[in-house]
């Protein structure tokens, strides 16, 4: 999901400036119809351009209302059931993958949901430019890029600066709600997490909470529970 590409030092000598981190890897996807109708018609009504100063959801959303923003939505089947089992809160989904986008779209326009909005640009520049400190109730991250390799490591998104920047964004008592089912990134996650100030980790035990009964199970989900496969969800609470 991160992508943090170190710049070759030209023969010339001088070294040039590093690309800055950002939230996501692009990839290339073919377009089904119904995700083409998502983008067309759905586009122009939900996705919300990158602004340069901090958006008032209130007036997007014609109302005020608790507030979740997921970072990474896929294919947006989870985000999809959760707006849709939730009309009393406001959703906000952060995807550049244009079929995923599409999807979702198309799910909001079959549905007639009118409490999702879409942003389909890098989610830092969304917290950054977009997103008021103090303003949200939730913050998701569902598996991101694990980035396997050691020498990868480093781009990952969970890192302390990301956490600091979430914190900052979240209302007190707010959470920041994680899930991977790659355990050594669980681990890192819950060391990051732990180190960073400002949050109380929700789980009994200090380390990951049950899977949380508002969080749908995902196919991919389904299929890795019946291979073995476990999934470690971690939330943290913004302290006052």
């Amino acid at each position: 999901m991160t992508e943090s590409q170190e710049m070759p030092i030209p023969a010339d000598g001088q070294a040039r400036p590093q690309r800055r981190i950002k939230s996501f890897v692009m990839r290339a996807g073919r377009m089904t119809e119904g995700q083409q109708r998502g983008l067309e018609q759905g586009g122009p009504l939900y996705i919300l351009p990158l602004a340069d100063q901090p958006v008032d959801y209130d007036q997007v959303f014609g109302r005020s209302a608790p507030r979740t923003l997921e970072i990474g939505f896929g294919m947006g089947h989870s985000l999809l059931e959760m707006a849709a089992a939730a009309p009393e809160q406001d959703f906000i989904g952060v995807e550049v993958h244009r079929p995923g986008v599409g999807a979702l779209l198309n799910g909001v326009l079959t549905q007639r949901l009118t409490n999702l909005r879409v942003y389909d640009c890098d989610a830092i520049e969304v917290l950054n430019r977009c997103v008021a400190d103090n303003s949200l109730d939730r913050l998701m991250l569902f598996f991101p890029d694990p980035w396997h390799k050691a020498r990868h490591h480093k781009r990952r998104i969970v890192q302390p600066a990301f956490a600091e920047l979430v914190r900052s964004k979240l209302k007190p008592g707010g959470v920041f709600h994680m899930a991977t089912d790659w355990e050594p990134y669980a681990e890192h996650m819950l060391e990051v997490m732990k180190a960073a100030p400002g949050y109380r980790n929700l789980a009994a035990d200090g380390t990951y909470v049950p899977r949380p009964e508002e969080r749908p199970i995902t196919k991919f989900e389904r299929r890795g529970e019946r291979l073995g496969h476990g999934v470690w969800d971690l939330k943290f609470e913004k302290l006052a």
